[in-house]
């Protein structure tokens, strides 16, 4: 069984959700410290002159070191109007705005309403999203409601506690992590450590020049949830 432990991030990615889609088990890392210039409450997508960010208020400002992603709160719903309304003046031209954003708007109105926690709000949204283009068989869960103590874990130990814990057999994991993950740590425990790969073409998208690091906003306006479903499915792996 396939493990993958991320980090609640705002509208992320399509390496994110390709990630989901590789996992019998996805694990939202709520229970490690807010990082205030991270992707826990922003993201970016594209304008006529560049990026731009979609950054959701929170109460952390000024008070952020030791709290929690689980713990964090959101400055009221207000966020969620301004974001559609960015969102429309710069994609209102793409070939699936008619048909997706509407979806879309209704999903950030309706978390915006319900939800006071980012953790709570982002997540929820990635879920949807999730479903939408076509990943169903993923079982989602939070480290904050696994029985046992994730935080004081040294990071690598943590992942590994939590793999073990769910009875899995490997750990995928972002390239990125190849800079602080002790491999050998899982190896060691019979847990097979898998990287992702981010082989991804080019496809069609507003504002040139391209670039795949945006929200999956991007990917699904301009290709529609069918089609990002897709592209995201069709990429390999490499293991070690």
């Amino acid at each position: 069984m396939r493990v993958c432990i991320l980090q609640p991030s705002y509208i992320p990615w399509k390496g994110f959700f390709h990630q989901i889609a590789l996992s019998d088990v996805f694990v939202f890392l709520d229970t490690v410290q807010y990082d205030k210039r991270g992707w826990r409450n922003r993201n970016q997508i594209k304008i006529p002159t560049g990026l731009t960010w979609l950054t959701i208020p929170v109460h952390a400002h000024g008070t952020h070191q030791g709290l929690l992603i689980k713990d964090v709160e959101v400055q009221g719903p207000d966020w969620a109007k301004k974001h559609c309304a960015q969102i429309i003046q710069s994609y209102k031209k793409a070939p699936f705005f008619s048909k997706e954003f509407p979806l879309l708007e209704a999903l950030l109105l309706e978390k915006a309403e319900k939800e006071s926690k980012i953790s709570r709000i982002t997540t929820e949204i990635t879920k949807n999203l999730a479903n939408g283009i076509g990943i169903h068989k993923t079982q989602f869960l939070y480290a904050s409601e696994l029985p046992f103590d994730t935080v004081s874990l040294e990071p690598s130990q943590r992942l590994l506690s939590i793999v073990q814990y769910l009875n899995g057999t490997s750990y995928l994991s972002g390239p990125s992590a190849k800079d602080y993950l002790n491999v050998s740590l899982f190896h060691d425990s019979d847990v097979q450590v898998e990287w992702m790969q981010y082989n991804y073409e080019e496809t069609p998208q507003l504002y040139p020049p391209f670039t795949h690091y945006v929200s999956l906003v991007d990917t699904i306006l301009t290709l529609g949830r069918e089609e990002a479903g897709k592209l995201i499915s069709h990429n390999p792996l490499s293991s070690i």
